[in-house]
């Protein structure tokens, strides 16, 4: 994270979709600069009261989260994950020993380019509907970048907490 990260420009004017999806992106980007040159034992550390917030955690609760609002609710693939969670609603945050954080990104990253497709095949008016409840594809848009930004400010305080480093 020493050097400023490549995100993608969000343009000031423009259509809804290039807005959205660009400011979705640009929060993605800020999540791999985030955790980035860490460590598997930096990215595990433990900084916080509630031992779940570990960059790697993050990491893999939005990936889940990239894959069950895009993968299962709007482009309809089966909740392989639904029966984990109501065994354990943490279980995403709980990184098996051995995953490291390359491995963490490197899933991150597939999942947001899958998550792209998804969106670029859909209208934002299109219509979904899971387990009784109606979304268009903006809401879940709009959604992650709300997820995906809260996030990044938990990984912001994380990583300036593991090695001092700051940025916006």
């Amino acid at each position: 994270m020493t050097e400023r990260p490549r995100r993608p420009k969000v343009p000031l004017t423009g259509g809804e979709r290039e807005i959205l999806t660009s400011l979705l992106d640009y929060h993605r980007a800020t999540v791999a600069w985030k955790a980035g040159g860490l460590t598997d034992e930096q990215a595990r550390r433990v900084h916080l009261p509630s031992e779940l917030t570990t960059v790697a955690g993050l990491i893999a609760h939005l990936t889940l989260n990239e894959w069950f609002w895009f993968g299962v609710v709007v482009d309809g693939e089966e909740d392989t994950w639904e029966r984990k969670l109501e065994q354990d609603p943490d279980a995403e945050f709980r990184v098996p020993p051995g995953t490291s954080v390359e491995r963490l990104l490197a899933d991150y990253e597939k999942q947001c380019a899958r998550s792209r497709e998804i969106t670029a095949a859909r209208g934002l008016d299109d219509q979904v509907t899971h387990k009784g409840e109606t979304f268009n594809v903006r809401w879940v848009v709009t959604h992650m970048i709300e997820e995906t930004a809260r996030h990044v400010g938990h990984l912001d305080v994380l990583r300036e907490l593991t090695d001092g480093l700051t940025g916006e």
